[in-house]
């Protein structure tokens, strides 16, 4: 994998699961990580601990909070920081059919994992535009387009995300920015540890594969399409599904 040394990178959701990994994956290349958490102050000071000596500061905050992204923003770019890359990976599931949804995890699940994108793209790109450099990669799902029953809030997000992945990759390519989604299928993480064990079973024997993917495979895909290598990609969705 390339060298990420002198590149800035923000992920969000950072300190647990998928995000972790690619935040792990950035720092070993030799990147500056400023990961974003909701809440769980528990899970950031032991990354912080596990990380000590790198260059890792962690931010606690609600991406669907526009105006808490935007105070985010402020404070990093009042120390001149340079914002190389952005991965939004944060996100969040509340599922249930939609006859019997309650209103609150509809919204929530959109304002995170839609809105959230949102928030923090937009102050992203005003700081990659000002170098002409940028590169952004948004976690989706493959149930934009599977779209199980009693996930229509979370597939309606992560379809959303995709299609405003392709109009933002027009808007800023000629600044020499991408953006692109790595859309990662059934992966070793807590999300999925509230499934039962006849549930899993039926989730492996739809993947072709028959396993779950890692964290770690999913965290190379992003560094893939964020390196300068990749100039040349953009608007696109790259999946970690297993063939799924």
């Amino acid at each position: 994998m390339s060298d990420f040394n002198n590149k800035t990178v923000i992920v969000t959701g950072a300190t647990r699961g998928i995000g972790k990994a690619i935040a792990t994956a950035y720092l070993e290349a030799g990147a500056t990580v400023i990961g974003t958490y909701h809440s769980n102050k528990t899970a950031a000071d032991a990354m912080l601990s596990e990380f000590s000596g790198k260059n890792l500061s962690l931010y606690p905050f609600d991406i669907a909070d526009y105006e808490a992204v935007e105070s985010f923003y402020k404070t990093i770019e009042e120390q001149d920081v340079k914002i190389d890359i952005l991965v939004n990976n944060g996100g969040i599931r509340r599922d249930s059919v939609l006859a019997m949804m309650k209103s609150e995890d509809w919204h929530q699940v959109i304002n995170t994992n839609l809105n959230g994108a949102y928030h923090m793209s937009k102050f992203a790109v005003h700081n990659m535009m000002r170098q002409r450099f940028g590169r952004i990669v948004n976690l989706t799902s493959p149930m934009s387009r599977e779209a199980f029953a009693g996930q229509s809030n979370y597939a309606a997000s992560k379809g959303g995300l995709e299609s405003m992945t392709r109009s933002l990759a027009k808007e800023v390519a000629s600044r020499g920015i991408t953006v692109n989604c790595v859309s990662p299928g059934f992966i070793e993480t807590e999300l999925i540890q509230d499934l039962d064990e006849a549930t899993v079973k039926s989730y492996k024997k739809m993947v072709p594969m028959r396993r779950f993917g890692k964290p770690e495979e999913v965290a190379d895909a992003v560094l893939y399409l964020s390196q300068d290598k990749s100039a040349y990609i953009t608007g696109t969705i790259l999946e970690i599904s297993g063939g799924l």
